[in-house]
């Protein structure tokens, strides 16, 4: 079932309200215009955005009626594939599916290659998923009062991280929330993570749920905390960072799709329409939450776009004042 989880989403997020998709408009019934629409991915083939769009691809081309394909544009960490859709025309041939990059690099990068304020808005949010804290299966930590503990000493603790995700950024917040000295040690791949953390060169990571899963299922990892509001089902024996201590702390990573600014709103209404219509479907449930362990969560356009501007100013203050930013 959906998610009626609400807390993480301005306290209380209602269902979104979609009364504009029966509108009457060219684009609430029947074909979409002619041409090829994209799902741009902005990540390479195989990682979590290129799923997910995947997953939508086939749906979507039937709902519609027109051809619908996965167009991967890689590069400046999802940066260039979002300045590729919010240059694009708006005439609902290119839409972006993004996760953590699209709040964090208006922060994180000194100079993008995008208007982020006016080239793109949000218009679906499909759902949420936590961070994972984890140790390495050879180390002593098995609590996060353990591991912030070792890291108040004078040494810290070292921690394994991928460069500008919020993995990254909300482990330092967790440390400056606890006064502990939690190093990141940043990488840009993940494998190259996993095998210094689980070979015992790193003690611990931060990673998305997704990724760290069946690395803490075949004991190769042991969760610590994960950074939702509520434990994640499939996650359940390992507490949040909330239980842990500090009962404020919320950072879930999130996925949603982004169109072009000033994209005819009944053309927006209907692609919205049509993607929650296949959210809804059980089959669809079932892979988002077993695929991407993520907890289905839909809010339209008006919600979603407020729910992402505060986070960007949530994760904007933590990114300025931890000098985080670069080039």
């Amino acid at each position: 079932m959906i998610s009626s989880r609400r807390s993480f989403l301005l306290g209380s997020l209602a269902a979104p309200g979609l009364a504009a998709a029966a509108r009457s408009s060219a684009f609430a019934q029947g074909n979409w215009p002619s041409g090829i629409i994209s799902l741009v991915a902005p990540a390479p083939a195989g990682g979590s955005l290129d799923i997910l769009a995947r997953l939508f691809q086939p749906d979507l081309q039937q709902r519609l009626g027109a051809t619908v394909i996965v167009e991967n544009r890689s590069g400046g960490g999802t940066s260039l594939g979002a300045a590729f859709v919010g240059k694009a025309p708006r005439d609902g041939t290119k839409w972006l599916i993004n996760a953590d990059p699209q709040f964090l690099n208006p922060s994180l990068l000194v100079s993008l290659p995008y208007d982020w304020q006016n080239d793109l808005d949000p218009i679906l949010l499909l759902g949420t998923s936590p961070n994972v804290l984890a140790a390495g299966p050879d180390t002593p930590y098995r609590t996060l009062s353990e591991v912030l503990d070792a890291a108040r000493r004078p040494a810290g603790v070292n921690l394994a991280v991928l460069i500008d995700t919020l993995g990254h950024v909300s482990m330092v917040l967790l440390g400056k929330l606890a006064k502990a000295n939690l190093t990141a040690v940043t990488y840009r791949g993940a494998p190259q993570a996993l095998n210094d953390v689980i070979g015992g060169h790193v003690p611990l990571i931060a990673g998305s749920a997704s990724l760290l899963a069946p690395y803490l299922a075949d004991g190769k990892l042991r969760g610590i905390a994960q950074t939702g509001t509520e434990r994640l089902p499939a996650l359940k024996d390992i507490p949040t960072v909330r239980e842990s201590g500090f009962p404020d702390f919320s950072a879930p990573s999130f996925w949603g799709f982004y169109a072009p600014s000033k994209t005819p709103s009944a053309m927006v209404d209907r692609f919205v329409s049509e993607l929650m219509s296949i959210v809804k479907r059980p089959d669809m449930q079932s892979k988002l939450s077993t695929t991407m362990l993520l907890d289905v969560t839909l809010a339209g356009p008006d919600e979603f776009r407020k729910f992402f501007y505060e986070q960007v100013a949530k994760w904007r203050s933590v990114i300025l004042e931890n000098n985080l930013q670069h080039t």
